[in-house]
């Protein structure tokens, strides 16, 4: 049977493993359809490619074949991540959890024991004080360091098989108490068995020494009450639990079971309703706790008490306690009486009898009895001391000596005493025997009443296999050592108080409290646990005192280690102002030390890394609203800074000149520490056309008088003219043109081709040149001068002579042309001429003279007709070029 809370969910445990199943439930009807969404999954994984699924069998079965590969490898990796979290040991908490976490993990603690707990609960109301021992023991589960194997001194992990004692509940790794089981036997075994392992030992628990038969060495990993093997590892249950109801007997026995679910630790008292009487069996049955089943009545029980004189005046109770009543009361010879307690009645009074026997000779030497006296000892049959000689005498009569030899055995057990008869024992035996010594070494001849022992001593070692036995004349059965052990324990702070022994030692006995910083919490380890085992967690208000200059902390929980830094405001008052400082406490503040520069990796640090220091309060930073030296704003400014500032903006305060604002940035005007001297220049504009800059700095006032020349050219741009500035701006138009001329001809050239005949005067030149100019006809025999302005209108005509001088001129023209002509006719006519003789001298020799000056002639003919040709093409437009370039320059500089 399940928890409620197990059942409903079905998401942890073996509820999740059905619930597996049922997921497993649409892969098994995949398997059914090899070629539907099986190999369709498997198709579109491997980076989105689509597989077509082949319709043969053999490819639909390894398809489905992968897809189960890999959803088992998939299962088995999730089973491991749940494993590795479900894992759990004093190492695996972490010491920095924040108050939440410690808060969330405590409520799901709460919420296990709760489930754990809730059946009994249940029968018993709400009430859990019956629970207060198995709660530790299923708490101690849950606490960091509590769970701890006394063998192996480790801690005990949630996934980890175990064993638990069923006397003192404690909890050892299997395979530890397995290897103490077989080792306990395998010692014992050596130490006394004759005839080495052929008898079966039992084995003690390490903690309460409880023994168990051979038979009892676990060999598997079950859960508390023993229903479950190999119990898994749930979150939501007990560690080693199963989670199903635990059902053991109950002890004492009451006929009833266990209603909590599986769980380490004893089983509580019987939370089962009863009716029972009461403990004097007068008063009628009542319902009860099974657990508590024995009530009173509150009546006087009344019962004869085994003195038979009173009765019993206590309450209802189970069994009457002795009677406390005092009386008088005789000893057992009746000779005595006193005042003793009724519960002890027989009593002696510590004297002999006396009394006459029956024999009337003698009296009975029995100290105070009851009832006859014994008959006399001397009246039944008797012999001599030596027993050879039986005689039967009264009682008034010794038995005489049979002068016999005594015969009796000595004490060595050999020899017989050789005196005669004699009474009382005999003497020792002083015989000379030859004697072997106890351990078979040497012999000897001495008296058989003394022992003989050699002083040979023992080389075998003990039983403890550590030391020798030592023991002089040993016959071999070596004792066991006497010496203490004094090997250290597991838990390295006490040593072994047990006689020596073979083999591993017991656990340490001892335990030792770890105990919170405020002592209020305690937690029980086992010796040697308490320098790997974390202090347990208090819910205490941590009770240290401050450690900075507030009186109080804040408030937080119990904690091992130094308290968190200090968060309260620091609130000292700062220096210099009235504010408080509002940073956290810094009264102990985590520092980089400066260390020491190592001279290499052999040597260490002396000092830590960080030093806890008060570092001191931080310069205020409340804002004053605060004006700038120049009052240009007013702005914030931090308390520690407060006073006049500079807003970094100019000035601007006018300077002496008038003109400009002082340029510096905002700044505080004392008698040592003015604004600025004005360095600029004057920039206040200047008369029209003056070009020239005010001579003074920056000044206030009007400018003076410009003073300087100014250097321009006249009106015909060819001499170079110095005129005061003042007059030339304030001159007017007229008196400008007359200082803007050097009084010269002017010498640019009208249209006509004449220089212009004014005085240096500015713009175009008047075209009414009156420069004479002479006019001649067209044949240039008749010439006329005519001013140049109207030589344009006149025109000079030819006369009759002229015309008569012109045909003149054409006809000698004709004739020259005609001379010319006829010479060329001429030199044709030589050339050829010239030619024809060649050809018919053709067949004979020439002089090689005459045909080289020939050639020669012709050479010098072909080459001044290419210098002409050359001159003719080239010189004349270079010249013309020349001549261009040089008008163009005497243009340009006039």
């Amino acid at each position: 049977m399940e928890p409620a809370w197990r059942q409903q969910g079905r998401g942890r445990g073996r509820g999740g493993q059905e619930g597996q199943g049922e997921r497993s439930r649409p892969q098994q009807k995949e398997k059914e359809k090899p070629g539907g969404a099986a190999a369709g999954v498997w198709g579109a994984g491997r980076g989105g490619r689509t597989v077509k699924t082949a319709p043969e069998p053999l490819r639909a079965v390894s398809v489905q074949s992968k897809f189960e590969e890999i959803r088992k490898s998939n299962q088995a990796a999730a089973q491991r991540l749940a494993e590795s979290r479900v894992s759990s040991s004093s190492s695996d908490d972490d010491d920095d959890e924040v108050e939440g976490d410690v808060d969330r993990k405590d409520g799901k603690r709460g919420k296990i024991l709760a489930s754990t707990f809730t059946t009994y609960t249940d029968q018993t109301g709400g009430d859990d004080s019956g629970l207060l021992r198995t709660g530790q023991y299923v708490s101690d589960l849950f606490q960091s360091g509590a769970l701890t194997c006394l063998i192996c001194i480790a801690s005990v992990k949630r996934t980890q098989a175990v064993w638990s004692c069923s006397s003192c509940f404690s909890l050892f790794h299997l395979p530890c108490i397995q290897k103490w089981a077989r080792d306990s036997a395998f010692l014992v075994s050596s130490v006394t068995d004759d005839d080495f392992g052929q008898k079966q030992h039992p084995w003690p628990c390490p903690k309460c020494r409880a023994e168990y038969p051979p038979s009892a060495t676990p060999n598997r990993y079950t859960c508390y009450c023993g229903k479950l093997q190999d119990p898994p590892a749930d979150p939501w249950l007990v560690p080693h639990s199963c989670g199903s109801i635990c059902q053991k007997e109950l002890k004492p026995s009451c006929g009833h079971t266990c209603l909590l679910l599986c769980h380490p630790g004893p089983c509580p008292p019987c939370p089962k309703m009863v009716a029972v009487s009461c403990m004097c069996h007068k008063a009628k049955p009542l319902p009860r706790r099974c657990s508590n089943k024995a009530w009173s009545c509150q009546q006087q029980c009344n019962k004869l008490l085994p003195c038979k004189q009173h009765t019993c005046s206590q309450t209802c109770h189970t069994e009457c306690s002795p009677c406390p009543r005092v009386s008088v009361q005789s000893c057992v010879c009746s000779r005595e009486k006193t005042e003793r307690p009724c519960a002890s009645p027989q009593w002696n009074c510590q004297q002999v009898c006396g009394s006459v026997l029956s024999c009337g000779n003698h009296t009975c030497e029995v100290v105070c009895h009851k009832g006859v006296c014994p008959p006399c000892p001397r009246s039944v049959g008797r012999s001599c001391p030596c027993g050879k000689t039986k005689s039967s005498l009264p009682c008034t009569e010794e038995v005489s000596l049979c002068g016999d030899t005594c015969d009796r055995r000595l004490s060595c057990g050999k020899h017989t005493c050789s005196m005669r008869c004699h009474r009382g024992s005999c003497e020792t035996c002083r015989q000379e025997v030859e004697k072997e010594c106890r351990c078979g070494k040497y012999r000897r001849l001495m008296p058989c009443h003394k022992e003989y022992l050699c002083d040979s001593k023992c080389p075998k070692t003990r039983s403890c296999q550590r030391h020798q036995c030592r023991r002089k004349c040993c016959p071999g059965n070596c004792p066991a050592c006497d010496q203490s052990c004094g090997r250290t324990l597991g838990c390295r702070n006490h040593k072994c108080p047990s006689v020596c022994h073979q083999g591993s030692c017991y656990p340490c006995p001892e335990t030792v409290d770890i105990t919170c910083t405020c002592a209020s919490t305690v937690l029980v380890v086992p010796c040697g646990r308490e320098r790997s085992t974390k202090p347990p967690r208090c819910k205490e208000p941590c009770r240290c005192p401050s450690s900075c200059h507030h009186l109080t902390r804040e408030g937080h929980r119990c904690h091992p280690g130094p308290c968190p830094p200090c968060r309260q405001p620091c609130l000292l008052p700062l220096p210099r102002c009235r504010h408080t400082c509002p940073l956290p406490c810094h009264d102990l503040v985590l520092v980089k030390s400066q260390q020491v520069q190592l001279a290499g990796p052999w040597e260490q640090p002396t000092e830590p890394a960080f030093v806890k220091k008060a570092l001191p309060c931080a310069p205020c930073q409340v804002p004053i609203p605060t004006a700038c030296f120049g009052e240009h704003e007013v702005s914030p400014v931090p308390c520690h800074r407060r006073g006049p500032f500079s807003c970094k903006r100019p000035c601007g305060r006018p300077l002496s000149c008038g003109n400009h604002d002082c340029s510096r940035e905002c700044h505080v005007v004392t008698g040592g520490n003015k604004c600025e001297v004005c360095e600029e220049v004057c920039a206040k504009p200047r008369p029209p056309g003056c070009p020239h800059p005010c001579s003074l700095p920056c000044h206030p006032g009007d400018c003076p008088t410009c003073r300087q020349m100014i250097r321009q050219r006249c009106h015909c741009k060819i001499s170079l003219l110095y005129v005061e500035c003042t007059k030339l701006t304030l001159a007017d138009k007229q008196t400008k043109v007359e200082l803007g001329s050097c009084n010269n001809q002017c010498p640019k050239e009208l249209n006509c081709g004449h220089r212009c005949k004014q005085v240096c005067h500015p713009g175009v030149c008047e075209e009414k040149c009156q420069q004479k100019v002479k006019l001649r006809c067209p044949c240039k025999r008749i010439k006329k001068e005519f001013p140049c302005s109207l030589s344009t209108q006149s025109d000079v005509q030819c006369d009759a002579a002229c015309r008569d001088q012109q045909k003149k001129v054409s006809q000698l023209k004709e004739a020259e042309q005609r001379a010319a002509e006829e010479e060329e006719q001429k030199k044709l006519q030589e050339e050829l001429e010239a030619f024809e003789k060649r050809q018919q001298r053709g067949g004979g020799r020439r002089s090689k003279k005459r045909g080289r000056r020939e050639e020669v002639e012709d050479e010098r003919g072909r080459a001044r007709r290419w210098w002409r040709r050359c001159s003719a093409l080239v010189l004349v437009p270079l010249g013309g070029a020349l001549l261009s370039a040089a008008y163009y320059y005497l243009m340009t500089t006039t």
